[in-house]
């Protein structure tokens, strides 16, 4: 509490000093925020503790705590232009978003500079904080690139399509290459969008380093009912023959309604001091990595089934059991995953 304190007092002093004539607002709902005139100041994070076990022929991998995810971020804004992010894995995986924003043109033209997510994926763009199955799915393991460094145009239109376009470098383990310079583009639309249902259809494409993906997106939310599927085919290198999908539905028993928006799915907020509860079933087949099952990169097939507990809109408790058949070797491996998990 005494950090938290020290730290809205330093950054609300900083603020004052750039822009003296206007009112610092501090506010601690869900992180640290600090606003002053046309400047603004964020910090955050997530922790996410888990334990698993991971059996493959009966022989267990894993079993065991340890620590998923330990992120912390910097945002900001600078005017009505200009915003960036800084944000950091602290279970060593070292940086992760690092990039400046110009938002001049309006909504419907962004301009993302520096390491980011590539537009790929519905599974992939919602945030790990938000998606509804503990562990995203094999198929979006193998074909969503994750991050990368580059520029992006992006933006919203009409308040229910979004689009994303762009050009990102990529290392290869190729001392005579370097790195590879290739391109992301995805397109949403919502036809369907109120507060408590929504109809998304998305189409995405990607090739960089002689691996290429074609993706394609559907999902519906009505009331405290949601699924999603996505498909993608897929090259890498010589083999040009990959392919799989995932069909995920949800329903909240609580009535809450997963909200969406801008082309992603959010996290479920309760509206009751009880908090939400929610059950999730996922079933994927083909191509991809299934390393949560102890298979790695393989074309196999697998059925989830989970029960989350949204004890507070940034605490949440999580149980999946994945359970599955390698479709080349008859190799068969299920997993058993908790989740403790904190925003702020």
């Amino acid at each position: 509490m005494k950090v938290k304190l020290i730290t809205a007092l330093l950054a609300a002093s900083v603020l004052s000093a750039v822009n003296a004539q206007a009112q610092v607002k501090v506010s601690t709902k869900g992180g640290l925020k600090v606003t002053s005139g046309d400047y603004e100041f964020k910090f955050g994070g997530r922790i996410m503790y888990d334990y698993n076990k991971a059996e493959k022929n009966d022989i267990v991998d894993e079993d065991g705590f340890s620590l998923r995810r330990g992120r912390v971020y910097a945002s900001g804004k600078i005017g009505d232009d200009w915003s960036f992010k800084t944000q950091f894995n602290t279970n060593g995986d070292g940086v992760e978003d690092l990039y400046l924003r110009y938002g001049g043109f309006g909504k419907a033209a962004n301009i993302t500079i520096g390491n980011q997510k590539m537009p790929f994926g519905l599974e992939e763009l919602t945030s790990s904080k938000d998606i509804s199955v503990l562990e995203r799915s094999a198929i979006t393991e193998r074909y969503a690139v994750g991050r990368a460094e580059g520029v992006k145009l992006h933006g919203v239109m009409d308040g229910n399509q979004t689009y994303a376009i762009g050009i990102y470098t990529d290392d290869v383990n190729d001392a005579e290459k370097g790195e590879e310079t290739g391109f992301a583009a995805r397109y949403t639309i919502a036809p369907v969008k109120t507060d408590t249902s929504v109809v998304h259809l998305g189409l995405a494409y990607r090739d960089i380093e002689d691996n290429s993906a074609f993706g394609v997106e559907a999902a519906a939310v009505s009331g405290p009912f949601h699924i999603q599927a996505e498909y993608v085919d897929g090259e890498e290198g010589s083999d040009d023959d990959l392919s799989g999908y995932y069909v995920q539905a949800g329903y909240i028993l609580t009535g809450e309604t997963r909200p969406y928006s801008k082309g992603v799915f959010k996290r479920v907020a309760p509206s009751g001091k009880g908090g939400a509860w929610e059950v999730v079933a996922r079933y994927e087949d083909g191509d991809g990595n299934h390393s949560d099952i102890e298979f790695g990169r393989t074309d196999a097939s697998a059925f989830t089934v989970g029960l989350n507990w949204y004890a507070h809109k940034n605490v949440r408790f999580g149980i999946n059991y994945t359970d599955g058949d390698d479709n080349l070797d008859n190799d068969e491996g299920n997993e058993f995953r908790v989740r403790f998990q904190l925003t702020f």
